[in-house]
């Protein structure tokens, strides 16, 4: 089967409707298409279709359904997980179960509903209407955020064999950990394995979205800096309300100088981009054919495409260092935060963090210095001579 190409549309309250003209667009080449809405309380989405989404997929135009995620379903899914292994614990407290009617989902269930949607979609294109761009980051690196707590916490190779346990038991003098603790384990490590590969997989990209009188230079540098952080690259950029090329001319010297200032700030912009595509709507379109046929014309749309690759280079024999290249575009220093951790490296940007395994031969290395240039942060290492082979 084809992998499914994800486009997880993100930014401010003109995404709904780009997220639909780019759903539509997708099937009216052809593609089987579904229009997800996620983490929307308000339901933007439904307003912009003119129907009500439910959980279940419904058909919306040819080759075009549409669905929103189900944080309930979600949440009562997880603690059915556990629901039984607690059952006896609770008994043994007197304490009472929660009727089904009775759970509400917790702030965060909508980030684990959107993981838990993505690997069990079946169509050609997925459009996501995303949460905003600082919570889609964090969803994003909530997968391996959660394996690595898991391997800290459960680890894998801990699980000494059932016959084993008794005997383990009783010259530790402890209870052993349940089979059910591993069998849990096994369980969640299967579904953020899946979660995490729908979201790296080569066909799963970032759409932003902003206004074009939201002056965005600085925003969409952190969120691009955010997003690369955790291997991530927007495959566009879309300003919408952009005024007419004609508004230049207009004999209004008021609107022909807005337009001038705009037509200056959307090349600007453009050139802070690095090669992502700079999208545009009108102010407004009548239909979202006519949204769609803007922004996408008769083409398939952006690409995804792949973050920059992190590198180290080898440069012993000139400076007695190797160096490990982080593509991090959009980053700056003031928002930079380094920590070695043993054999893990903290980063730091701003509001948000990512613990990195340091490659093998950077692990017998202390950290000389880092140097942050062109959106590429360079961190520097020298071989410890106690750890490096001679």
């Amino acid at each position: 089967m084809t992998a499914t190409r994800t486009i997880l549309v993100s930014g401010d309250p003109a995404a709904p409707e780009v997220a639909a003209a780019t759903a539509l667009h997708a099937a009216r080449s052809g593609r089987r298409t579904l229009l997800l809405a996620a983490d929307d309380p308000h339901r933007t989405l439904d307003a912009v279709l003119g129907v009500r989404l439910e959980a279940e997929p419904a058909g919306y135009a040819p080759g075009l359904a549409v669905a929103r995620t189900d944080e309930q379903a979600a949440f009562r899914h997880a603690l059915d997980e556990i629901g039984g292994r607690l059952k006896p614990a609770l008994d043994l407290l007197g304490a009472d179960p929660l009727d089904p009617e009775e759970l509400t989902a917790l702030p965060g269930t909508a980030r684990l509903a959107l993981l838990r949607a993505l690997p069990a979609v079946e169509a050609e294109v997925l459009v996501v209407l995303a949460p905003p761009p600082a919570d889609l980051i964090a969803t994003l690196a909530l997968p391996e955020q959660l394996e690595r707590y898991l391997a800290r916490l459960v680890p894998e190779q801990r699980q000494a064999a059932r016959a084993l346990r008794p005997l383990l038991a009783g010259l530790a003098g402890v209870p052993m950990p349940a089979d059910w603790l591993y069998e849990t384990r096994t369980k969640a490590a299967g579904a953020l394995a899946a979660a995490r590969a729908a979201i790296t997989s080569p066909g799963t990209s970032v759409r932003l979205v902003t206004a074009a009188d939201a002056h965005p230079f600085a925003e969409l540098r952190r969120i691009r800096a955010g997003l690369a952080l955790h291997g991530h690259r927007p495959d566009a950029v879309v300003v919408h309300g952009v005024l007419p090329d004609a508004a230049a001319e207009s004999p209004d010297p008021w609107l022909a100088a807005l337009a001038g200032r705009r037509r200056d700030e959307l090349t600007a912009l453009a050139a802070t981009l690095d090669g992502i595509p700079l999208l545009t709507t009108g102010p407004a379109e009548a239909t979202l054919e006519a949204v769609a046929d803007r922004l996408y014309g008769a083409g398939s749309g952006p690409e995804a495409r792949a973050a920059g690759p992190w590198t180290v280079e080898d440069r012993l024999a000139a400076d007695g260092l190797l160096v490990w290249h982080l593509a991090l575009p959009g980053a700056v220093r003031e928002d930079l935060d380094l920590v070695r951790r043993g054999d893990e490296l903290v980063v730091g940007l701003g509001a948000h963090r990512r613990v990195l395994a340091l490659p093998s031969a950077l692990r017998r290395c202390t950290v000389a210095g880092a140097g942050l240039r062109d959106g590429l942060l360079s961190i520097r290492f020298a071989p410890d001579p106690a750890l490096w082979p001679r």
